[in-house]
């Protein structure tokens, strides 16, 4: 009976326990908080990098761990439908704590319509290893109008 009773204790204390591991930064879903928008001015200096447009706006930024590092994911907004090619473009890598990515897009090749907010929405996704991960606590994506980043 004693024994049966330091059991069911000793799962108890054991489940409670699992969280706090939930809410410790051990836990690789804590590594990066919620995205945090900040507005913007972008220079005409950051068009000679690559000639590709930013996007109007970054709408969200998530990041989110794999085995082999994270995945940061964003989404964009251009004014209007038909922006492909658009990739998350590594600027000033002088800063080993800090991640910045340009949020760039090619705009429509023929005359569109603007639409509605969700049919222009522009999905990228950029995959990180660990060892690059280890020292960033910043991870922040620019747009034309306002960037997001996310820290740990």
């Amino acid at each position: 009976m004693t024994r049966t009773i330091l059991a069911i204790l000793a799962i108890t204390l054991t489940v409670s326990a699992c969280g706090r591991i939930r809410d410790s930064r051990i836990n690789p879903f804590n590594w990066f908080g919620r995205d945090r928008a900040e507005t913007v001015v972008v220079a005409d200096e950051a068009l000679a990098r690559d000639p590709r447009p930013f996007v109007s706006q970054v709408l969200s930024l998530q990041v989110e761990p794999t085995p082999e590092g994270a995945i940061i994911r964003a989404v964009g907004l251009p004014p209007l439908q038909g922006y492909w090619n658009a990739a998350l473009v590594e600027v000033d890598r002088d800063n080993p704590t800090t991640l910045t990515y340009e949020f760039r897009v090619l705009p429509p090749l023929s005359q569109t319509r603007q639409g509605t907010q969700r049919s222009r929405e522009i999905f990228v996704a950029r995959a990180v290893s660990s060892s690059r991960l280890t020292q960033v606590r910043t991870i922040t994506v620019i747009g034309q109008g306002n960037r997001r980043a996310v820290r740990r």
